[in-house]
C-alpha cells in the first residue's frame, strides 16, 4: 500500500502504536514507587547516591541508546528497532523482582534504558512519520499521554500491591505481562513507517541553502541539534532540565515522603498523580501546541513545575497534601512542555534527518535523569532531601527564563514555506 500522510489516513496504525506505548510506559512505572524503598528497606543502603544509581544507569544508557535508535531508524526499519527494544526488556521485571543483591537492580536498569531508548523512540518517530507536517503536537500529546499515563497507573498499582504483598516480587508480575504484550503487538500488527518519512522528505525539494535533501552524517546532526542550531539547543536544554526533575522525583519522593510518615499507598498516589496528570494532560496540551505555538507552552510549563517543587519542598508539616498538590502542578507543567518540545524539534529538523535529530534531543533530555539523580543524591547527602527538591525547582525556573528570552517560535504559520538548515 502506498504511504499517505495524515492522522485520519493512518488512524488504525496510529492507535496501535498508542497501545504499544502504553506497555512501554508501564515498564518505567514499575520502578517509580517501589525500587528506592527496596534499596533502603530490603538491602539497607544508607547512601542516597548509591540508591539513585539505578536511575543514573537508566538515564545514561537510555540517552545514548536514543542517539543510536535515531541513526538506526534513519538507516533501517522502524519496526525492527521497536521489536529489538522489546526483546532487550524481557529480563527486566525478572531481575527487579528476584535479583538477590542490589547490583541486579542497576543492571536491570541498563537493560531497561536500552529497551526504552529503542522502543519509546520508535513509537515517537513512527507517529511523527504517519501524521506528516500537520498535527505533530496532537500526535506527540497522544503518544506521551499513553506512555506517561501508564507510568502513573503502574506506579499506583505497584504501590497497592507492595502494601498488601511486600516490595518484591508481586509488584513486578505486571512487567512480565507488559513485555509479552508489547512484543507480540510490535511483531504481529505494527507496520513500518519509514516510507512515510521518505514521502514527506520528497515533498521538501530543497533546504534553505539550496542543497538537495540527503541524510547528513551522524556527527553533523549531533552538532546541529546540540549547539549549532540555536533553536534546537534551547529545546535540548529545556528537555534535559525537564527530565532532571523527573529523575530527582523518581528517587527522592519515595524516600522524602516515607521519612515524613506517609505510607506506601500514599506514596503510590503521590508518585502516580504526577505522570497521570502529565500523561492525560498532553491530550489537551498536544493540540494546544499546534494552535497556540510551542514556545508559550514550554515557558509556562517550566514555571509551573518550579512552583510545584516549591510547594513540595516547603510542605514538611503536611507532607501528603503538599506532595499531591505539588505533583499535580509538576504534572501540568510537564504536560505543557513535553509535546511542545518534541514538536519544536520536528519543526526545526528536516525529514531526511529528523529521526536522528529527535534521537539527539532525546539523548540530552534523558541525560537529565542521570543528572537529576546524581545531583539529588549529592545535595540530599549534604543538606537533606528537601533541598534536592528546591535545587531542581531553581534550575527549572532558570531554564524557563532562558527559553523565554532566547528561543524563537518554531511552529510553521499558515501560508509560509518551511525551510530547514
Amino acid at each position: 500500500m502506498k504511504p499517505q500522510l495524515g492522522l485520519k489516513k493512518n488512524w488504525k496504525q496510529f492507535s496501535l502504536l498508542v497501545l504499544v506505548n502504553i506497555f512501554v510506559g508501564g515498564m518505567v512505572g514499575l520502578e517509580r514507587t517501589v525500587v528506592p524503598l527496596i534499596g533502603t528497606e530490603e538491602f539497607q543502603i544508607g547512601s542516597e547516591v548509591v540508591i539513585f544509581s539505578f536511575i543514573i544507569a537508566f538515564g545514561v544508557v537510555k540517552a545514548f541508546t536514543n542517539i543510536a535508535s535515531g541513526i538506526l531508524a534513519d538507516r533501517f526499519s522502524r519496526k525492527s528497532i521497536l521489536i529489538i527494544g522489546w526483546l532487550v526488556g524481557i529480563p527486566v521485571p525478572l531481575m527487579l523482582g528476584w535479583g538477590p543483591t542490589w547490583n541486579w537492580i542497576p543492571f536491570a536498569n541498563v537493560l531497561l534504558g536500552i529497551s526504552q531508548g529503542l522502543a519509546w523512540s520508535m513509537t515517537v518517530n513512527m507517529k511523527i512519520d504517519l501524521v506528516g507536517p500537520k498535527k505533530r503536537g496532537l500526535a506527540m500529546g497522544l503518544n506521551e499521554a499513553a506512555g506517561y499515563g501508564a507510568v502513573g497507573f503502574t506506579a499506583l498499582l505497584t504501590g497497592y500491591l507492595a502494601s498488601f504483598y511486600g516490595l518484591r516480587p508481586e509488584p513486578f508480575y505486571i512487567g512480565i505481562f507488559y513485555t509479552l504484550a508489547g512484543l507480540l503487538l510490535s511483531w504481529l500488527v505494527i507496520r513500518d513507517t519509514k516510507g512515510h518519512a521518505l514521502l514527506e522528505a520528497s515533498q521538501v525539494v530543497k533546504t534553505s541553502t539550496g542543497e538537495t535533501t540527503r541524510a547528513p552524517k551522524t556527527w553533523w546532526v549531533f552538532a546541529e541539534t546540540s549547539w549549532r542550531n540555536k533553536t534546537l539547543f534551547f529545546v535540548s536544554q529545556a528537555g534535559m532540565v525537564n527530565n532532571l526533575n523527573d529523575g530527582m522525583s523518581w528517587g527522592v519522593f519515595p524516600l522524602l515522603f516515607a521519612s515524613a510518615g506517609v505510607g506506601l499507598e500514599g506514596i503510590g498516589w503521590i508518585k502516580a498523580v504526577y505522570p497521570v496528570v502529565w500523561g492525560f494532560g498532553m491530550i489537551i496540551t498536544g493540540p494546544m501546541a499546534d494552535w497556540l505555538g510551542r514556545k508559550p507552552l514550554i515557558v509556562w510549563g517550566m514555571f509551573i513545575q518550579a512552583i510545584g517543587h516549591l510547594i513540595i519542598g516547603l510542605g514538611a508539616a503536611w507532607p501528603f497534601a503538599s506532595g499531591m498538590i505539588g505533583s499535580v502542578l509538576l504534572g501540568i507543567g510537564t504536560a505543557m512542555v513535553y509535546p511542545a518540545l518534541l514538536a519544536a524539534v520536528s519543526d526545526a529538523a528536516h525529514p531526511s534527518w529528523r529521526a536522528s535529530s529527535v534521537g539527539v534531543y532525546r539523548f540530552w533530555r534523558d541525560i537529565g535523569y542521570a543528572v537529576g539523580a546524581l545531583l539529588a543524591g549529592i545535595i540530599a547527602g549534604f543538606f537533606g532531601l528537601a533541598w534536592a527538591v528546591h535545587a531542581a525547582g531553581l534550575l527549572t525556573l532558570l531554564s524557563g527564563v532562558v527559553v523565554l528570552v532566547r528561543m524563537k517560535e518554531t511552529m510553521q504559520q499558515k501560508g509560509t514555506n518551511k525551510s530547514y538548515k
